[in-house]
């Protein structure tokens, strides 16, 4: 099968197998989802939503946000990762959104990554999830996926992988693939121990049929 031909099938089971398919962050406005995903870079969503409940009960605005002492908002994220750093990304990006956007979260992409801690994944994981918006963030998860699928080709970094994945999704899927892509790579198509036994996709996946031999002739050609 072409590459075409791959992704039909593979958003089509997703699709029917997935319908559901959305972010495990708890959070309730965009600014509450905004400070989760930064806190969620190389760290669980379980473990940021241990966090958030007490942060957001401190920290319920961005201006209470933005008035707080780095050391401070420390002491209620300190069991994530790399703490001191996100404590001034925070900070730092409580006052920008209060200073240059009026306390409102922006929906561009763009606008999004002049905030401190927030690169083009996390842009894009609000711009989608919360705007509803075509854009897909690649973090490890979906950077695996797709290369293992084969819905991705020699990529090199999250950009390459993004460029390639939107080419051929549908914009309306964007969004949900997101989660799809993210989620399986989570609980079925893992790091270590990929739990190919329990994946339904094997019938499109690159990684298995030369894990095991299968040659493309036996569901198509590429």
């Amino acid at each position: 099968m072409n590459k075409k031909e791959r992704f039909e099938k593979v958003l089509d089971w997703f699709a029917e197998n997935v319908p559901v398919a959305e972010t495990e962050l708890i959070y309730t406005n965009p600014y509450e989802l905004l400070v989760a995903v930064i806190l969620s870079a190389q760290c669980t969503d379980k473990r940021v939503n241990v966090i958030t409940p007490p942060f957001f009960e401190r920290f319920s605005a961005p201006e209470i946000l933005a008035e707080a002492a780095v050391d401070e908002v420390f002491e209620y994220i300190r069991t994530c990762s790399y703490p001191n750093n996100k404590a001034k990304h925070l900070v730092g990006m409580a006052n920008t959104l209060m200073r240059d956007f009026g306390g409102v979260v922006p929906s561009d992409v763009n606008e999004l990554q002049k905030l401190p801690g927030v690169g083009r994944k996390t842009a894009n994981v609000i711009a989608s999830v919360v705007f509803d918006k075509p854009a897909l963030a690649v973090d490890t998860h979906v950077f695996r996926v797709a290369a293992r699928i084969g819905l991705s080709t020699n990529a090199k970094n999250p950009l390459q992988t993004e460029i390639q994945l939107m080419k051929f999704i549908p914009e309306n899927l964007v969004p949900k693939a997101h989660h799809w892509l993210i989620l399986h790579g989570r609980y079925i198509c893992k790091a270590r121990k990929p739990e190919c036994e329990r994946c339904g996709l094997t019938m499109y996946c690159k990684y298995y049929q030369n894990k095991f031999g299968i040659k493309d002739s036996a569901i198509g050609k590429n």
